[in-house]
């Protein structure tokens, strides 16, 4: 896509937009200081871009909880930066989100218009940064998603590949429940998105995109040692037997409907998506 700008470039779903749409101009941390929200406005100003989708955030979920003011610079103050900039320029600004925004009561799938209430520093500094977003003015869209996975970065794959290798048996949470996302569907429902709202400047709002079917973990760790052919026994544990640092959602299902009425994005099996990134890793 010409004229497209990314923050981020290293992480998950940056890398599969690098993929995607090779033309696009990425802004890493050495040419975007997250911290700094000035920085970020300036580089759209200076870009000469028509659209800008920030796939950059501070995920460290556990660290955020002690490294609050930097968590809030990444996830709220640099993304309201870059949606005042983008909305002063009159081009479309795109925003990844979490389903942490939520604090995962009840069972039932999460729709847009629910309310919030984040457990943590991480999931309030990513609904700070929607609400500082949706405050600046212009053009703008943000996209919850949950529990991302690729061939690159560190991921829940990733971790249960290396462990189920080392060991007989994993211990894996069976007490929270959402849809694992790959990260190269989530590129491609960015871009499909980003191209609707140059089209048409009416377009944009608050989605919601997650893979299908929900599952717990431990269902998602189970999936993966049978596709990569690992004997590693997973044994269902509650989350109060994994106890860290920050909460976690026990409902992270996301409703769907919105993206796919608005935008014709289905959710992306991420059973397949699994398949192709243990392809990756295996070449």
């Amino acid at each position: 896509m010409n004229g497209l700008l990314v923050f981020g470039r290293s992480g998950q779903v940056a890398t599969e937009l690098a993929r995607l749409a090779p033309e696009a101009r990425f802004l890493g941390r050495d040419a975007a200081d997250l911290t700094d929200p000035e920085a970020c406005a300036r580089a759209i100003r200076d870009s000469g871009c028509a659209m800008v989708i920030n796939a950059a955030a501070y995920t460290a979920v556990d660290r955020a909880e002690t490294d609050a003011d930097i968590a809030r610079a990444v996830n709220a103050d640099a993304p309201a930066a870059m949606a005042r900039a983008a909305a002063a320029l009159g081009v479309p600004f795109l925003h990844i989100s979490t389903d942490y925004v939520f604090d995962g009561s009840g069972t039932q799938p999460w729709v847009e218009t629910d309310p919030t209430g984040p457990l943590g520093v991480y999931g309030a500094t990513k609904l700070a940064g929607e609400r500082d977003i949706a405050a600046a003015g212009g053009q703008w869209a943000v996209m919850r998603t949950s529990w991302v996975f690729s061939a690159h970065g560190a991921n829940f794959v990733k971790t249960m590949l290396r462990l189920g290798a080392e060991r007989d048996e994993l211990r894996v949470v069976a007490d929270q429940h959402g849809g694992p996302t790959p990260a190269a569907d989530i590129a491609q429902a960015c871009l499909t998105m980003a191209e609707a709202m140059r089209a048409d400047a009416s377009r944009g709002g608050i989605y919601h995109f997650s893979g299908a079917p929900d599952t717990s973990w431990a269902g998602f760790a189970c999936e993966i040692m049978a596709q990569a052919g690992l004997s590693c026994h997973i044994v269902d544990i509650s989350t109060s037997d994994y106890p860290t640092p920050a909460r976690r959602p026990a409902n992270s299902r996301l409703n769907c409907a919105a993206i796919s009425r608005d935008f014709g994005i289905a959710r992306p099996d991420w059973r397949a998506g699994l398949a192709k990134v243990l392809q990756e890793l295996n070449q």
